[in-house]
């Protein structure tokens, strides 16, 4: 549990000079005050800094402000960080949370957490339900943010007090500078005091929030002449003589820590102050810090001296019992020890369950640890590694003693370290296990342990060096003798750091040859099938056409009973959607790769697969079975605390379903969410690249081109093109961006040039890469022939998939750019496709052009109830820009918008619920027309719109009907 701050050397009397500092205090906390009140009101103030070199009183202050913030009715959370404990992850975190959290019991712990319970229970030290997955760091984060925010709500107003802040962890560092960009949306302050010159690289972010916010840190000046000279005489009387107290600032440099530890020991020995105390002054001076304070401790006995050193090999707050054992003292030994050293000053009690001590001033600690012998320092620690563990203490507590001694080979040694780093990794810590199991690399470990150790050490730095990560596994993979499962597994993460790197040919070939030599015929499967994933990413590769032969005779033999043989027919429905095989076949696939289940969080197998798997329905018209598999994958996600690129390609992508089913607007949103997380994740390329892209497509079909424009800009959007296959493609992306602009000319050879890498591949699936239909739309203009016959063959292809969406959008493209009468019938059948689909926005859109094209021919009713449709459609999808053409259309005609027939809504009305019974019955359209009373093409209708409404065409009706026997009314 945490330990209560230090508490102030100077508490014999108020604060000297320290006017300013406390004023801003008082100042933030009745800001604090007034924001937690509920009046609406502007903060000034979210966070306060005091700065300063060690002993200007940073201490003195912070205790003063837990005082005073207290006193206001303030909850005050503090935390302080040790110079001894910099490795020991999140300790700072624990330090903050741990005291509230402590106060609930298990019932009320598991509410109060909520599903972020298993995500931050390592962090926080508590117990984890069964065993639990290791979060990424970003996911461990944004659980200590819900944390701190919900106990900031419960217990508001909140003041966060953290002490030595240049001492604290990495990863407390790193999650407070992340969270404090959002304290002036809670009540909350945080007041941090450290020193500025040993602040390390990863509180910079803290900083750039302090100058955002308005606030220069508050640095802490040496106290003057007259300062001093008051500490003195508040001690030893008034009538200490002014030379003597000016001789006592000189001497002290006018550290308020060494003013008073001084004017105590004056007082101690009843100096009055005069010219003759000076030499006896000076020797007190000099005891405080340095050489002199070591011969001070040494004057004290051997076995004081022994239990100091010890002390400051465990670090403050300690347990005087443990330091007694390490230091071989018997109880009345450790008590006398303990006494001396307190009346000396150089412990004090700390606060804490077994009645732990703490050094007076860290500077006081720092200097008996420098002090120690090198080898007897090492000694020290390795006695307090066996220590800690022998009195229950976890295994991270043990091996930060153990970075500290020699290595000498031993097993115990290693498997304390792998121990500590598992948990740290629990912790989403993975530089603080990395440390670790490079240090157990050194030590060494067994040969036949290297291997894993390896495989471990390369995990931990997988998300924050890549390419470390690909030197460890290639040394794992040098070892004789590797298990075949680990040895698959080495494989798998080497491929995927290969791929982080760009480096997507090689890891191609490693899967390739690791599959070639693989004795195991499973671990040979599962090594093909990560073959197959990198080469179909790969925008560079050759060989596309006949791995797809390869593939397609693996999946043919496999009955798909296991997890390996579900990846390659997973592998085969995804390569028959890219290369236009019949939408059947490739559905077929997908529904086989499914039985039994693909987990979207297996550590050795990625989300590749089952991501494309569910991809599949989607460009298959069925959309609604790919947003249920989406939404599956993301909640395994976000239970398990992976909040990184998983998450940030899960909402993108979810996003894309939405906007594939015309619901632009909750495409945005999610699309948006996903960019948002992959902005923040470090080397998270991909999936920037993913949203990005989705993103322009959605804000080009809600009419925003200039939005569109600028995200492109921001993310250098179509000036580079990634090595690994992203989609929707990014040139065909920004070729639709330049055409919205009007810019055919420049859009047409980047066209041209998609087309001719994906027919490279056999790629030839309008519904995944319409590059054929745009590039129509850019030759319109200046080459109506050629653009015309780019659409005939996009629409034959179109069929060959046999999606309606597909089709219909093909056609619709096609009577576009055929355009005069023959483009009336063109438009007519695109629509007669798009209503048999859940592509709604693609089906306004046909809709608007058949209107148009009726209303040109003269066919005036008709083209009004057809751009009615369009219009009423482009509203529903959010298409501003669609529903203003629409408009358009309708007032050259000389008619007005109506109302809205139909009011937007998801759910089925009780008659478009039965017209679904009937149809799949097997009912033809006739006989549901009579059994309703309806016309035919009322039929139709109310049929298209439960497509769109439910997300799917008629094949997957059945399923819809069979998950809801009683109807969704």
């Amino acid at each position: 549990m945490a330990t209560e701050q230090r508490q102030p050397i100077t508490d014999r009397g108020r604060l000297i000079e320290r006017q300013r500092e406390l004023d801003a205090l008082d100042a933030a906390f009745r800001e604090l005050r007034g924001s937690a009140d509920g009046a609406p009101r502007v903060r000034r103030r979210g966070m306060l800094a005091l700065t300063g070199r060690a002993g200007l009183g940073k201490t003195a202050l912070v205790t003063e402000a837990r005082a005073r913030a207290a006193a206001s009715g303030l909850t005050v959370l503090s935390g302080r960080g040790g110079e001894s404990e910099q490795g020991s992850a999140f300790r700072v975190v624990r330090q903050l949370m741990q005291p509230p959290l402590a106060r609930m019991d298990e019932a009320q712990l598991h509410a109060f957490l909520g599903s972020w319970y298993d995500v931050v229970a390592a962090v926080l030290g508590l117990e984890a339900r069964g065993a639990v997955p290791a979060p990424d760091p970003t996911g461990v984060r944004e659980g200590l943010d819900w944390v701190m925010t919900r106990l900031t709500v419960q217990q508001a107003p909140v003041v966060l007090l953290l002490d030595d802040l240049h001492w604290a962890d990495i990863e407390s560092l790193t999650w407070l500078a992340s969270f404090a960009a959002r304290v002036e949306d809670l009540p909350l302050l945080i007041v941090v005091a450290y020193r500025p010159d040993e602040l390390p690289p990863e509180a910079v972010g803290l900083r750039a929030l302090l100058a955002d916010h308005g606030e220069r840190p508050h640095g802490l000046a040496p106290l003057t002449a007259d300062g001093v000279a008051q500490i003195v005489r508040n001690e030893i009387g008034e009538t200490a003589e002014d030379r003597f107290c000016k001789e006592c600032w000189l001497a002290t440099g006018g550290s308020p820590f060494e003013a008073v530890e001084l004017a105590i020991g004056l007082a101690e020995r009843n100096l009055g102050g005069t010219g003759e105390d000076l030499p006896t002054m000076r020797a007190l001076a000099a005891a405080i810090k340095g050489p002199g304070l070591i011969a001070r401790l040494e004057r004290l006995g051997t076995a004081t001296v022994r239990f100091a050193h010890t002390a400051a090999v465990l670090g403050s707050p300690f347990s005087p019992r443990l330091a007694a054992a390490i230091a071989v003292l018997g109880e009345q030994a450790a008590t006398e020890a303990v006494r001396k050293l307190r009346a000396a000053r150089i412990l004090a009690e700390g606060h804490g369950p077994e009645g732990e001590l703490e050094f007076v001033h860290p500077l006081i600690a720092t200097t008996i640890y420098q002090s120690i012998g090198t080898d007897f320092r090492a000694g020290l620690h390795d006695a307090a590694a066996q220590a800690v563990l022998a009195a229950g203490y976890d295994a991270a507590t043990a091996a930060r003693h153990l970075l500290e001694v020699p290595c000498d080979g031993s097993t115990e040694t290693v498997e304390c370290l792998r121990e500590a780093a598992r948990a740290y990794l629990r912790a989403g810590a993975t530089e603080a296990a990395g440390r670790l199991l490079a240090r157990a690399l050194q030590e060494p470990p067994r040969p036949r342990d290297r291997a894993a150790i390896l495989h471990e050490l390369a995990c931990a730095t997988f998300l924050v060096e890549p390419t470390a990560t690909v030197r460890h596994l290639r040394q794992a993979l040098a070892e004789p003798d590797v298990d075949p499962d680990l040895r698959a597994s080495v494989v798998f993460r080497l491929t995927q750091a290969l791929a982080h790197t760009d480096q997507m040919a090689e890891a191609e070939r490693v899967a390739t040859e690791e599959a070639r030599q693989a004795p195991n015929p499973r671990v040979k499967l599962r090594m093909q099938a990560d073959q197959f994933v990198w080469g179909m990413f790969r925008t560079d590769d050759r060989d596309s056409p006949a791995r797809s032969r390869t593939l397609a005779r693996l999946a043919g033999k496999l009955p798909g009973r296991r997890l390996e043989e579900r990846y390659i027919l997973g592998l085969r429905a995804w390569d028959a959607v890219m290369r236009g095989e019949p939408r059947r076949t490739a559905l077929g696939y997908a529904e086989r790769a499914l039985r039994g289940g693909m987990s979207w969080t297996d550590e050795n197998r990625g989300f590749e697969v089952p991501a494309s798997v569910a991809l599949v329905f989607m460009y298959g018209d069925r959309p609604r079975r790919a947003e249920e598999l989406f939404g599956t994958g993301i909640a395994e996600c976000a239970a398990k605390g992976w909040c990184g690129s998983h998450l940030a390609l899960g909402h993108t992508l979810a996003g894309y379903i939405r906007y594939r089913r015309g619901c632009l607007a909750e495409a945005e949103d999610l699309e948006l969410r996903g960019l948002r997380i992959a902005d923040r994740v470090e080397g998270a390329v991909p999936a920037q690249w993913f949203a990005v892209g989705i993103l322009i497509q959605t804000l080009l079909a809600r009419g925003r081109v200039g939005d569109a424009r600028a995200l492109a800009d921001r993310h250098h959007f179509g000036e580079t093109a990634p090595n690994a296959v992203i989609y929707p493609d990014p040139r065909t992306v920004y070729a639709e961006l330049l055409l919205a602009e009007g810019r055919h000319a420049e859009a047409a050879p980047l066209l041209s040039a998609v087309g001719e890498w994906l027919d490279g591949r056999a790629w030839r699936n309008p519904s995944w890469c319409p590059w054929r239909l745009r590039l129509a739309s850019a030759l319109a203009p200046a080459a109506p022939r050629e653009a015309v016959e780019h659409a005939r063959e996009a629409v034959r292809r179109a069929r060959e998939f046999g999606a309606a969406s597909t089709v219909g959008e093909a056609l619709r493209t096609l009577a576009e750019v055929t355009g005069g009468p023959a483009a009336v019938d063109l438009y007519a059948e695109a629509v007669t496709h798009l209503e048999q689909s859940p592509a709604a926005y693609e089906l306004a859109r046909a809709q608007v052009g058949h209107g148009a094209a009726l209303s040109r021919a003269g066919r005036v009713q008709e083209a009004a109830d057809r751009l009615y449709e369009g219009l009423e459609g482009a509203v529903h999808c959010g298409a501003e820009a669609l529903a203003a053409h629409a408009r358009g259309e309708l007032s050259a005609a000389g008619l007005r918008p109506l109302p809205l027939r139909y009011p937007q809504a998801d759910t089925l009305t009780t008659q478009e619920y039965r017209t679904a019974e009937l149809t799949v019955r097997g009912q033809p359209v006739a006989v549901v027309a009579k059994e309703l009373h309806l016309t035919e093409q009322g039929v139709r209708q109310l049929l298209s719109r439960v497509y769109r409404k439910i997300g799917t065409d008629a094949s997957g009706l059945a399923e819809f009907l069979d998950d809801r026997p009683h109807g969704m009314v």
